[in-house]
């Protein structure tokens, strides 16, 4: 039996859709508990609209709230009892603790990550790495998309080890092809971070690098693991989730215009719903910071139950497939 916390008070939906979400978890998974971190009183409020089992249920009372607007080392002095630094002191002092998830400030999330859990050793800085579905139906990872605004050539190396031992052990990919986000696929295209990291990677015999991928291409199926620096891998991440949704719309919009595409959009429902399916972002969970000492997974700010209940999927599946160990023995390779 393992643990995992839940700050029941981080998100847009919170608590309500975090408690619930929590429970879906305890329905599904039979050999796990939830440690929620937040108000004893209105957690249990919410607990007591659903059938769950109560011994595999833990509740860390917890009366404030970090919100997005805070500074998170600011808040995280002024608010010391706040549902989210009460679920990192206890994800940190807790050995049957595996991980955390979390829909609150991404901001105080990584910041909590370096601080309260830190890093494994020999990694220089952990990375926040989203999964994204391609079009032959397989996952791309971005690593970092937001934890590192100014990253170093040996950061992006390190991103590229983690990512790749996060897609072979997670997901089961052989040799994960990993490409370097540049303005070109030549390699003497970039910036100098980006010179200085082509060189880097081109060099190191433990990942399959394939050179330099242009943004356009994320989702091609063509790469497995994209690095970045978090600035341009945020920028990379929001650009495509935004594109893709306004594409939907503006499809959408198109079809309306005559009758005879109404027509025809009856048959394609189902295509329709699939690919929206497909990138709904409750079917996969959130983004874990990786290269901490524990699995800390930072969930969509808009997450509903079913989305909690994917993350802390997400949290059982590294956990089993032993991730965080997996990394320390690549980087331990030198």
């Amino acid at each position: 039996m393992v643990k995992i916390v839940l700050d029941a008070f981080g998100g847009d939906n919170a608590p309500h859709e975090i408690v619930k979400g929590g429970v879906l978890a305890l329905q599904k998974f039979k050999d796990i508990k939830i440690i929620f971190a937040g108000d004893e009183d209105k957690i249990k409020e919410i607990l007591a609209e659903s059938e769950y089992p109560f011994d595999r249920v833990e509740i860390i009372d917890a009366k404030e709230v970090i919100e997005n607007n805070e500074i998170p080392t600011v808040a995280f002095k002024a608010k010391p009892n706040s549902s989210l630094v009460r679920a990192f002191d206890e994800l940190r002092t807790n050995d049957e603790a595996i991980g955390f998830v979390g829909a609150g400030s991404t901001g105080a999330v990584l910041t909590a990550g370096f601080l309260k859990i830190g890093r494994l050793t020999g990694i220089s800085r952990p990375a926040l790495c989203p999964i994204l579905p391609t079009v032959n139906n397989k996952h791309v990872a971005i690593i970092d998309c937001g934890a590192n605004m100014d990253a170093k050539p040996i950061n992006l190396l390190h991103f590229a080890i983690m990512g790749s031992a996060y897609l072979s052990t997670v997901y089961g990919v052989k040799s994960p092809r990993v490409a370097l986000l540049n303005v070109g696929v030549e390699e003497y295209k970039g910036n100098e971070l980006s010179k200085e990291t082509y060189e880097l990677l081109s060099k190191q015999p433990r990942i399959n690098f394939v050179g330099n991928m242009e943004a356009r291409e994320l989702l091609s199926g063509n790469y497995e693991v994209v690095v970045a620096d978090g600035f341009n891998g945020n920028v990379l991440l929001k650009g495509t989730e935004g594109a893709v949704v306004n594409i939907l719309k503006m499809i959408k919009g198109e079809i309306k215009k005559k009758n005879i595409r109404k027509v025809g959009a009856v048959f394609m429902k189902g295509a329709f719903k699939a690919l929206k399916k497909k990138m709904n972002y409750e079917e996969s969970g959130g983004a874990v910071l990786i290269g901490c000492k524990k699995i800390v997974l930072k969930s969509h700010g808009n997450s509903t139950a079913k989305n909690i209940c994917a993350s802390i999927e997400q949290v059982l599946d590294m956990h089993q497939s032993k991730l965080i160990e997996k990394i320390s023995q690549e980087i331990e390779k030198g």
